[in-house]
């Protein structure tokens, strides 16, 4: 019996590899080979940098909630100890929003806090 050849099928796949890795500086663009283990890797980076990019933001709020907090003499933990205990639920994202575009009532929401201690 005949050895069935995968022509079309490995074409195909090749293809669509080399597709994916346009852009990529030699070999890796031109060669299937190099090109395979590129792809293959940069996919990985783009799923682990896709978990990454919510740490930093949290980061990013985080920062920004602790350096308006500071300005008005008080941490970032004993503000958000002081909402919890006040039953304020607002989220990092949120507060660090208000903190930036409505700095006045991220101010009483400091206040309110400072009264509750």
């Amino acid at each position: 019996m005949a050895r069935a050849v995968t022509g079309r099928v490995h074409k195909k796949r090749a293809k669509s590899i080399l597709k994916k890795a346009k852009g990529y500086r030699g070999g890796r663009s031109k060669l299937y080979r190099p090109a395979k283990n590129a792809v293959i890797k940069a996919l990985q980076y783009a799923y682990i940098g896709r978990k990454q990019k919510k740490r930093n933001f949290r980061k990013l709020w985080i920062a920004r909630i602790n350096g308006i907090c500071r300005e008005n003499e008080i941490s970032y933990s004993l503000f958000m100890d002081g909402l919890k205990k006040l039953n304020i639920v607002l989220n990092r994202k949120t507060l660090a929003n208000m903190a930036i575009v409505d700095i006045n009532s991220f101010k009483e929401l400091i206040d309110k806090v400072k009264k509750a201690k």
